[in-house]
Formats: structure tokens, C-alpha cells, sequence
């Protein structure tokens, strides 16, 4: 998949993934290039796919999110309807900032963010539980976070 990527892509990948509010200028002498050839291959890069998108990174504590829990999800059916309502509804919860499906014991892995304790035991018996097909969950709270910048390995910069 990445076999396409030259040096370069890789570089402009790589300062991208540092600094996605970098000026094409800016991009352009990061990795040794003029701003046209630099502007193309940026574009290249997001319709290939390798970019799909730009997002600043929030501070959940400033926002006042006190509480990061990691649910794991059990289904009781396992129909691809009832997978698919669980799914449609999951998306429109913004305190699940994360969902995975997943392989093993559980059905899907949530990231969920609460204000405090209290309110993500109400989050999860009045919405979690809620959602179509789920039978049981399992929450494990966050004491430290150590490395959330998800950041992509870059092989090859």
C-alpha cells in the first residue's frame, strides 16, 4: 500500500502529521521543495487517500472531561441488522469518541469521555445500555493517558 510513497511523500506525511497548519510554503521547505511541485504532491496525496483529513487536537481536560473510559461492548445478536442499527446509532454520540470492532471475548471497544464518574455511570446505564443489541459492557477507566497523539509510524523519513 505504501510501496507508491517516495521519500518525499513520506517527509510531506511525516510534517503534515506535526504540523497539519503548516503553510504549503512552509511544507515546501521542510522537505526541500519548490510550492508548486510541494502543492501538488500534497494533493496527490489526500485523492490517494493517504490524507483524509485535518483536525486540531482538543484538550479534554480544559473541556472539562475528567473521565476517559475504555467500554467493551458484548452483543446479544449478532444479525447484520442489528449490527448495523448499533452502528448508525453509535455514530451520532459525540462522548464516544472512538469504536472499534474488535476480535476476541467482545464485540466492539468504545473511547468514551464523561465529565466525572457520576455522569459516565448515567452515560452508560441510560445510553450504552441503551443501544440496540448490547448485553453487557465492561468499563475501564483511564489513570493516565501517556501517549494519545495517535500518530502514524512514518518508515522510510
Amino acid at each position: 500500500m505504501t510501496h507508491d510513497l517516495d521519500r518525499t511523500d513520506r517527509r510531506l506525511l511525516a510534517a503534515l502529521q506535526d504540523d497539519a497548519r503548516l503553510t504549503v510554503a512552509e511544507l515546501a521547505e521542510r522537505v526541500a521543495l519548490s510550492t508548486s511541485p510541494c502543492w501538488r504532491r500534497v494533493r496527490r496525496l489526500e485523492q490517494a487517500g493517504y490524507v483524509t483529513g485535518y483536525h486540531a487536537q482538543l484538550s479534554a481536560e480544559r473541556l472539562g472531561y475528567g473521565i476517559t473510559a475504555f467500554v467493551s461492548v458484548v452483543m446479544g445478536s449478532h444479525t447484520q441488522e442489528v449490527a448495523r442499527a448499533f452502528e448508525a446509532r453509535l455514530r451520532d454520540i459525540p462522548e464516544v469518541i472512538a469504536c472499534h470492532n474488535v476480535s476476541g471475548r467482545y464485540d466492539f471497544l468504545l473511547e468514551v469521555v464523561a465529565t466525572d464518574l457520576a455522569a459516565y455511570g448515567e452515560f452508560a446505564r441510560n445510553v450504552l445500555q441503551a443501544l440496540p443489541g448490547v448485553t453487557e459492557l465492561h468499563s475501564s477507566f483511564s489513570l493516565k493517558s501517556l501517549k494519545a497523539e495517535r500518530r502514524l509510524p512514518l518508515h522510510g523519513t
